[in-house]
């Protein structure tokens, strides 16, 4: 099942959402810590392994993180291999002050953005739907 590759239909038809909760990047140095089981996200880098869980399990583990994150999902099937989806979304945040941390996945794009903006960046991603 193919995802779709054409930056027009991707942004026309991408549908935000907000997914409830708070998140939070979160680093560990044992891949086989027990935080592992909880992450959304983890990717191994050679310092040590990021994870992204919800805010309230990393306090329970007392994990160390910086920022409180909104998650967005693009609910849009893209493809791995399209080109231009994440540059046209970050640079929209991006030009208008919103930091964002862009994640693709198999079938949809996420987007974590501090929590304080999430309601800014849900409105410059709809601007996409118009055609703006």
């Amino acid at each position: 099942m193919n995802g779709e590759t054409d930056l027009t239909l991707l942004l026309k038809h991408m549908n935000p959402l907000v997914n409830a909760g708070d998140y939070v990047f979160c680093t560990v140095s044992d891949g086989s810590h027990p935080a592992i089981k909880e992450a959304i996200c983890f990717f191994r880098e050679k310092e040590g392994s990021t994870i992204i869980v919800e805010k309230s399990f990393a306090d329970s583990m007392q994990l160390t993180y910086s920022v409180v994150c909104s998650w967005i999902t693009l609910t849009v099937h893209s493809s791995l291999e399209a080109v231009g989806l994440t540059s046209a979304v970050s640079t929209s945040l991006s030009n208008e002050g919103v930091s964002c941390n862009m994640i693709a996945a198999f079938y949809h794009d996420h987007i974590f953005v501090p929590k304080k903006d999430a309601a800014k960046a849900m409105e410059i991603l709809l601007r996409f739907r118009k055609g703006n």
